[in-house]
């Protein structure tokens, strides 16, 4: 709950430069101030390691000292133009930071590198009984939203009521990532895609009063700011606020700004719970005054922390009343924190980034102090993006063109683009630069998420895979840069704004660079295009990431809180109940007493034997049978209010059911049979993955349904076809050794403890499910499961197959699936046979047979289609006109594929001699095939590219291709455009020879 400026990116970084240069030029020192004593300023600055890899730790003044007084000799040492320069620099630094510790005395001599300002920020809630819960990971379980955007993001359901609270009072620090202001990265002082979110958070029990207490104590005590450079905003209805800031905590009124709903008043969406909001800011030049102060002053203010009074409840008519349960949810950015206690002009330069900043400069044998406006605005997006995407990928998100995956992958090729501009290259033995810079984020990351260290590995592996990729795709759009100047040149054209935001987003072109290649080729942009491209696109990506919506599941919620007590599942013991009582019935989304026969309905029982979808396993199906005869038959089973209840979606086949009646709730044995068996063999497999690929795999999702099983892991590459027969071998030798299951109950921190493995996207409380298979396999698990392997039966694998970047796709059948896998197969064998007229056993042999002569007869086709174009081009010779010391022949030879085609061009080129350049189109009913083909002598003469040509001319009849300058082959789907398309081809082909 950060505010955002409102700026242009441009308008940020101009306002950002000429605030930079104002604050060196009035508060420079006098120019007699030697390097001695601008070292000994500098070093009052709060200081950090800004080479440290090995983790975040305070630095000791004298070590500060000593490094500004390496810093002040390096200036004094420089010639006079680069003194001058490096003088500014460091008088900028220092004065920002003897400024920040004169504006707030009380920070003086504390410990505020940004670790302890994480770690004193969640000790001081912890003392006031909030239980500190780790970050969930990026990936939320939340549907609404792509990935974690706010700390409140994890107790959604707990707001929602629908799931029962572990803690009355939480506290934490949520790893975030939002991409809605992407291009302002680097640019302001505050934005970036990802960041840490510190949070205080209260479920229905304290409420206003302490959480406004709280902050100020901990932002004026606690962290030392000076109350006075603090500001607060709150709702302009608010005065329950308005009082306490002013009368209890002693805020001066002038210091108490209300703001409208826009900027003071948080709404889940349309409906569900909302309230207002209160935000502190601190002031970086309260010279100016209070007298027309505004917080949305960027250059002056900054919201640090922001608190959420969840009062209210608004339903679909807009009307709001009380919550019954009022809570809080509060938000404060680390890195902005960090910024104003460290004194430093913004975020990039804390010890949170600075790190990987320097690292990168480094490998461009760059110094960030002495860079230029441009390049540290490359170094901060490298220092941002580099987060980001570590920790994404550390959650299991891979880079790839959709979702999730597209975010990384923009994000790090952001990171490349940039690292290429300053030049940075990667370390004497390496093929990839961007792991090195990782390394530096990775080292950081233990307080904010212990895994990320756990999956270096991984990290570091899909980092290196994915630049590589990108410099190729690099490669390929220089090419089509050329190819689209070409072509806008032979049509007198600009460049639309189109392509070159395809230029942008897919091959990572900055537009300027477009722009400035284009000029030189005397080429215009249309950049009005491309900014409406952009704005498109970040139309999407606002819609994608900006909000959170947390009204979804009401009805269901709603019920779960009128019942009160759980559903009770029974079936892990056993397949029926005796006698289950109908809680609630949901006909065509409202609860109703009664519904007929055919209705479709959710009902609510209070004990069910009937599995609930969840862990990857699919519902159970099976009957609901009543004392009268009324019959339901179930076909999915879902857990709704945050897993409270049990929903059975069933159909009324017989009679009709109502609320608060007995039933009989049988589970079909046959399905809950075949998905044990799945369940279980998943398990088996993951297992054998581990073995046979390495312990990095890890699973990316799964399904255990009634007739296969699907199961999606991590990997970079493709496991071979021996690998995959050594996994199916070893989960069916396990099959084989008829191994007991045991399933247990325990603290979650013990089955950690033991080496249980968690299912990817579960969320787990304190006590959890284990399931052992002893020596082979320990996952969480809430599944249903076979209680001895042997069980399952046997395990065939199906399918392999990648799914998106980094993530493979196993296909299998377990258990009954096996069997009619096998006879589907025998079937078709046995058809196979009898086609053939051979014994099942010669089957392949014959085949082979067919096939060779097949490619005998396609071979002798071909080269008849050959000959025969060769004949038909025979008369096109004399159509050839000589220009200058060429020859060059465009003609239409109809009805011939692209391989003939092929062949009569280089039977027409051989014919015509040095200096040939051949064009021939083909139109096949609606459909065109292009052949170009250019000797040596043509290329050099006009500066010729075959490539080139043939593109623009099968852009012409609506299709693509190109090839090399000599030879290219090409489509089109317009025939009726042929002719026009070989005429230009023609007349530039003759004007560049002439």
């Amino acid at each position: 709950g950060c505010a955002t400026p409102h700026a242009t990116a441009r308008d940020m970084l101009r306002a950002h430069i000429l605030r930079e240069s104002a604050t060196a030029l009035t508060r420079a020192f006098p120019s007699s101030s030697s390097s001695s004593t601008a070292a000994a300023v500098v070093a009052r600055r709060t200081p950090t390691s800004p080479l440290c890899t090995a983790g975040v730790r305070s630095t000791k003044t004298t070590t500060t000292t000593r490094a500004m007084s390496r810093l002040a000799t390096r200036v004094g040492s420089t010639n006079v133009a680069g003194r001058r320069r490096s003088t500014v620099a460091v008088r900028v630094l220092s004065t920002a930071a003897s400024n920040a510790v004169n504006a707030n005395p009380n920070s003086v001599g504390k410990d505020n590198s940004g670790a302890a300002i994480r770690a004193r920020f969640l000790k001081f809630y912890e003392s006031r009984e909030h239980k500190v819960l780790p970050s969930s990971s990026l990936v939320p379980e939340d549907p609404t939203v792509l990935l974690t955007i706010a700390g409140m993001l994890q107790f959604k359901p707990v707001f929602m009521g629908q799931r029962e609270r572990v803690t009355a009072r939480a506290t934490t620090t949520q790893k975030c990532v939002r991409t809605n202001d992407i291009e302002n990265v680097g640019v302001t002082a505050r934005h970036h895609t990802f960041f840490e979110m510190l949070g205080n958070f209260s479920f229905g029990d304290y409420f206003k009063r302490e959480a406004i207490e709280w902050s100020w104590e901990l932002s004026t005590k606690e962290f030392g700011l000076n109350p006075e450079r603090v500001w607060v905003s709150v709702f302009r209805d608010d005065d329950e606020s308005f009082t306490i800031w002013r009368d209890v905590v002693g805020v001066p009124e002038e210091r108490i700004k209300r703001m409208g709903e826009k900027d003071n008043f948080w709404a889940a969406g349309p409906t569900g719970p909302c309230g207002p909001c209160s935000e502190l800011y601190y002031d970086f030049h309260p010279e100016r005054g209070v007298a027309g102060a505004d917080l949305e002053d960027d250059s002056r203010f900054i919201e640090f922390y922001n608190l959420v009074f969840m009062e209210l409840n608004r339903d679909a008519e807009g009307v709001m009343t009380p919550l019954k349960n009022k809570n809080i949810d509060t938000g404060m950015g680390l890195e902005r924190m960090a910024q104003i206690l460290q004194g430093v002009p913004n975020n990039y330069e804390t010890d949170l980034i600075m790190p990987i900043i320097d690292k990168a400069a480094s490998m461009a044998s760059l110094d960030y102090k002495t860079c230029n406006d441009v390049q540290k605005q490359q170094l901060k997006v490298i220092g941002d993006h580099t987060r980001a995407v570590s920790y994404m990928i550390s959650d299991g998100v891979f880079a790839s063109n959709i979702g999730r995956g597209y975010i990384v992958r923009r994000l790090l090729r952001r990171v490349v683009r940039n690292g290429r501009l300053l030049g940075i290259k990667p370390a004497e033995g390496a093929s990839a630069f961007t792991p090195a810079i990782a390394e530096v984020a990775i080292s950081m990351s233990d307080a904010c998420d212990p895994g990320v260290k756990q999956n270096i590995a991984r990290i570091m592996a899909e980092l290196e895979r994915e630049e590589l990729s990108f410099q190729k795709t690099l490669g390929r759009g220089e090419e089509m840069l050329a190819e689209l100047i070409a072509t806008a040149k032979q049509n007198k054209t600009g460049l639309s704004g189109k392509d070159a935001f395809t230029l942008y987003d897919t091959y990572g072109f900055p537009l300027d660079i477009t722009a400035d290649v284009a000029t030189e080729a005397g080429i215009t942009v249309d950049m009005e295009g491309f900014e409406s491209a952009m704005a498109e696109q970040r139309s999407m990506s606002q819609a994608a990431h900006q909000t959170v919506d947390v009204t979804a599941g009401d009805t269901l919620a709603r019920v779960a809180d009128d019942l009160g007590a759980p559903s009770s599942f029974i079936g892990y013991e056993r397949t029926s109940s005796d006698v289950s009582k109908v809680l609630a019935i949901i006909y065509n989304g409202q609860t109703v007493d009664e519904a007929p026969e055919g209705a479709k309905v959710d009902v609510v029982l209070d004990v069910t034997p009937f599995y609930a979808e969840s862990g990857g396993q699919v519902g159970d199906n099976g009957v609901l049978n009543t004392a009268d005869g009324c019959v339901l038959e179930v076909s999915d089973v879902q857990k709704a209010g945050g897993g409270r209840i049990i929903v059975h979606t069933a159909t009324v086949t017989k009679g009709s059911i109502k609320s608060g009646c007995e039933v009989v709730a049988n589970v079909d044995e046959n399905t809950r049979r075949r998905a044990k068996s799945n369940h279980t063999a998943t398990h088996l497999l993951q297992s054998a993955l581990k073995k046979v690929l390495g312990e990095d795999v890890s699973q990316a999702g799964s399904l255990c349904g009634f007739d296969r099983l699907r199961f999606d892991f991590n990997s970079p590459k493709a496991p071979t076809e021996k690998q995959l027969a050594e996994v199916e071998s070893l989960v069916n030798g396990w099959i084989a050794q008829s191994a007991d299951l045991i399933a247990e109950e325990m603290p979650i921190a013990k089955a950690k403890e033991r080496g249980a493995t968690a299912m990817f996207g579960e969320k787990y409380g304190d006590v959890v499910r284990v399931v052992d298979v002893p020596g082979i396999s320990m996952e969480l698990c809430g599944g249903t499961h076979v209680s001895n392997t042997a069980e399952i039966g046997g395990f065939k694998i199906l399918s392999e197959a990648g799914i998106a970047s980094g993530i493979r796709r196993i296909e299998a059948v377990a258990g009954a699936g096996v069997v009619e896998l096998l006879q589907q197969r025998d079937a078709v064998v046995k058809q196979l046979a009898n086609t053939l007229r051979v014994p099942p056993e010669e089957i392949a042999s014959r085949v082979s047979s067919l096939q060779e002569d097949l490619r005998a007869t396609q071979k002798l086709a071909e080269s008849l289609r050959g000959e025969l174009a060769v004949a038909k081009a025979g008369a096109l010779v004399s159509q050839a006109r000589d220009v200058g010391d060429s020859k060059v022949l465009v003609a239409r030879l109809d009805n011939v594929d692209p391989a003939a085609l092929k062949v009569a061009a280089e039977n027409l080129a051989a014919r015509l001699g040095d200096g040939a350049a051949v064009v021939l189109g083909s139109a096949n009913g609606p459909n065109v095939g292009l052949v170009a083909l250019f000797d040596t002598q043509v290329q050099k003469a006009g500066n010729l590219k075959a490539g080139t040509i043939l593109g623009a001319a099968a852009k012409k009849c609506g299709g693509g291709g190109g090839g090399k300058p000599g030879f290219a082959q090409a489509g089109g789907r317009d025939a009726n455009q042929l002719n026009a398309a070989l005429d230009e081809a023609l007349t530039t082909i003759i004007a560049a020879l002439q």
